[in-house]
């Protein structure tokens, strides 16, 4: 099999650039195109638990999202801006849609293996997801007392439902941003911002978390603030 460097290539190339050319003309139907591709990515049981706010340099939220990001110049010289939203209030309709797919799909599976599915989404989903008071303390200990007979998954609190959120969300920013690198243009993935007063500004849902602010641009050369620096991946990477 022939070896494809350019996927490497982009990887090498991305950087996180801080300060953006303003003045050059701006694709932002490419930022669209990139976000769209994703969406592709893997997340935690295909619920998709997030959404992207663009925010383009014409929008009058612009310069007070800007302001709230600490007056980075990431985010004051950015192009477009793109707030990557959790949505794990949304559980119920992204767990509906997949049960509805999967109870029409047309595709060459056994019914077990669609009864199965079916039971996932109908059923264990809800389980995970659902909250009332003293719920998270229940799913722990009924985790606890299961993995005495097997394997079982441990992390089921509400804290460990987060995080799951938070990976899947942070999965598709990285594919949005290995996107924007492959159509030529540069981003920095922001997280030194005001979440209260953005939620406000922007008046998102109650229900979501900020997982980070992407700025969007043509990244100038000085917007490289100095060379890369990775410790060693013999640290990092280990074979047993």
């Amino acid at each position: 099999m022939s070896e494809d460097n350019s996927f490497f290539d982009i990887v090498e190339s991305r950087r996180s650039v801080r300060i953006f050319d303003t003045e050059t003309p701006f694709d932002h139907d490419l930022v669209k195109k990139a976000l769209e591709a994703s969406i592709l990515s893997p997340n935690s049981s295909n619920l998709q638990l997030y959404q992207f706010i663009r925010i383009p340099e014409t929008s009058p939220f612009k310069g007070p999202l800007a302001e709230l990001c600490m007056r980075q110049k990431a985010a004051t010289t950015a192009r477009e801006l793109v707030v990557v939203l959790t949505r794990r209030d949304a559980w119920k309709s992204r767990a509906k849609a997949n049960y509805e797919y999967i109870k029409d799909a047309t595709q060459n599976q056994s019914e077990k293996k669609k009864k199965q599915a079916l039971s996932y989404y109908g059923n264990l989903i809800p389980k995970l997801y659902r909250k009332f008071p003293g719920w998270s303390l229940i799913k722990k200990l009924i985790a606890f007392f299961v993995g005495f007979k097997r394997p079982m998954v441990r992390e089921v609190s509400e804290s460990d439902v987060r995080v799951s959120v938070h990976k899947s969300a942070a999965l598709a920013s990285m594919t949005f941003m290995l996107g924007m690198k492959a159509i030529g243009y540069d981003t920095c993935p922001m997280e030194g911002y005001d979440s209260k007063r953005i939620k406000k500004l922007l008046d998102l849902p109650s229900g979501s978390e900020i997982c980070m602010i992407i700025g969007c641009g043509r990244g100038l050369p000085e917007g490289v603030y100095g060379d890369r620096f990775r410790v060693n991946s013999d640290s990092l990477i280990k074979e047993i």
